[in-house]
């Protein structure tokens, strides 16, 4: 199946226009803080009913820690002026910041008879569907929910998209983050999502140069394509 989603990125930049494609609504957001996109998220999720359309918002962040509901603070090496927020999805400590795509999935999981694995995998072939639009081979693993890739030259494993949910009645809210074209120093700061001395890659690596906003409708086709 292929969704048509039409976004105005002009020249790369952020707009406000709003679309619907296969009953989800399509937000792009442009650059915003963490915490009040997190609450609307969590407001968005108590207040929806069996009858509210599913919504996919894609947008950037300014630079914020995340702490997962059961992550460890050892994890997090020192000391920074980096905010961190302590939030509600499964998964450790991860980083966003300006550069990354951000991809927040508001699904009536039951409405879509998706369960939460499955639903991780959708999210994860999405992006290794849109990276394998720029001849970039990446996959997901078993254990530990991301995309990840194969450095060029050396070939070292890094991750490039990471995943993080969370359920309540029936929906999902949080989603994903594809590093683009951003500062990955902050990633040196913590274990990414637990995991000491993984390498981080971005698109820019293997000679991709887009903006978070110029990918958001081909990002969006992908999830609504796996999703449907």
């Amino acid at each position: 199946m292929k969704n048509d989603v039409n976004l105005a990125a002009d020249g790369g930049v952020w707009s406000a226009h709003e679309t619907e494609a296969f009953g989800v609504r399509i937000k792009p957001l442009g650059r915003q803080p963490y915490e009040p996109i997190w609450h609307a998220m969590q407001a968005f999720t108590e207040a929806r009913t069996d009858a509210t359309p599913d919504e996919l918002w894609l947008l950037e962040h300014e630079p914020v820690y995340t702490l997962g509901q059961a992550g460890k603070p050892e994890h997090i090496l020192g000391a920074t002026d980096i905010p961190l927020v302590k939030i509600d999805r499964g998964g450790q400590v991860t980083y966003h910041g300006p550069g990354q795509l951000i991809a927040y999935t508001l699904l009536d999981l039951r409405r879509r008879k998706l369960g939460v694995r499955e639903l991780v995998r959708k999210l994860e072939n999405s992006v290794i569907d849109l990276l394998a639009d720029y001849d970039i081979a990446a996959y997901g693993k078993v254990d530990a929910p991301g995309v990840y890739v194969r450095m060029p030259e050396t070939g070292i494993e890094a991750k490039i998209a990471a995943l993080g949910l969370r359920i309540r009645n029936g929906c999902a809210f949080h989603g994903l983050s594809l590093n683009v074209d951003m500062d990955l120093t902050p990633f040196s700061g913590i274990n990414p999502c637990g995991y000491a001395g993984l390498q981080v890659a971005q698109l820019c690596d293997f000679g991709v140069r887009e903006t978070p906003a110029a990918l958001a409708a081909r990002m969006a086709a992908k999830i609504l394509n796996q999703i449907n």
